[in-house]
């Protein structure tokens, strides 16, 4: 007889922080995982509460509650863990004790909110394709698209063989041949935004998301990061449909680990509201 309260183990994996589902899956599949002594295959069950469960053979730890950051990366920082080119990554920003893992990415010439957790289960939600998750970045592009053009956008155009488009596009302003617009898009292609404002002749000059379905930048200033409140994170996982059970919300004392008094990135102003009256131009 099945234990009812035998889950899959890379759901159980993840909740307990080893990475999205597909990774834990990948961590299966390599015979990397074993229950009781014996090698796991991917779809097997268990129950963490009375089964040992290992990983490289040491016993996986017991979920402690997960960690979720809010974090407004800056230009020139990488969206990922670690890097082995020794460039910059978000994690020297965020200089907490346990592993949390970037929800999507955001290249490194653009800035702005990226979501850290180690959630495993809604990181996978919030990421799969099937989900269509809105995020809304604002950008500064050079010249002053017309009506049509902002039409074609809303339309959709073809990139890499496939429609793509802005669920909804908005001018917020127009000055000196550069306008700010505010987009929204539910896919996550690479470079998406950036591809379809370019392919009609406007290219980014400043690209900064200020939303991930219902998480909002707000405030946050470049460099700087929050933990989210308990209304953000159920408000997302309400979203994402993880609606079963309600999370166990970990976070360490800020005085131990903030940086706020430390050098961080140049400052500024949030961009999650006004455009700024003066819009940082490249140097050529």
């Amino acid at each position: 007889m099945e234990n009812e309260n035998a889950e899959r183990l890379q759901k159980i994996l993840a909740a307990a922080g080893y990475g999205s589902r597909r990774a834990c899956e990948a961590m299966i599949e390599g015979g990397r995982v074993a229950v009781d002594g014996r090698i796991a295959q991917l779809g097997d069950k268990a129950d963490p509460a009375t089964q040992r469960i290992t990983l490289d053979g040491e016993p996986i730890r017991r979920p402690q509650g997960h960690t979720y950051v809010a974090l407004y990366k800056p230009r020139g920082y990488i969206t990922t863990t670690s890097d082995p080119e020794g460039r910059r990554t978000i994690m020297d920003l965020i200089p907490l004790p346990q592993r949390l893992y970037p929800v999507g990415r955001l290249d490194a010439d653009s800035e702005g909110l990226v979501l850290l957790t180690d959630d495993g289960e809604l990181t996978e939600r919030l990421t799969h394709p099937r989900y269509g998750h809105a995020r809304v970045y604002r950008v500064l592009v050079s010249g002053e698209p017309t009506e049509e053009t902002i039409g074609r956008w809303r339309r959709g155009i073809t990139l890499d063989d496939r429609k793509a488009n802005f669920s909804q596009v908005q001018v917020e302003r127009q000055e000196r041949g550069e306008t700010w617009l505010r987009v929204t898009v539910h896919e996550g292609r690479k470079h998406l935004v950036r591809r379809i404002v370019a392919a009609l002749g406007h290219p980014a000059q400043r690209l900064v998301r200020v939303e991930m379905g219902s998480l909002k930048l707000g405030d946050l200033t470049s460099g700087r990061w929050r933990y989210l409140s308990t209304g953000e994170v159920n408000a997302l996982r309400k979203e994402a449909g993880l609606t079963r059970s309600e999370p166990i919300i970990r976070r360490e004392p800020r005085d131990r680990y903030d940086r706020s008094r430390q050098e961080t990135p140049r400052q500024r102003k949030p961009a999650g509201g006004r455009a700024p009256s003066s819009p940082t131009r490249k140097r050529r």
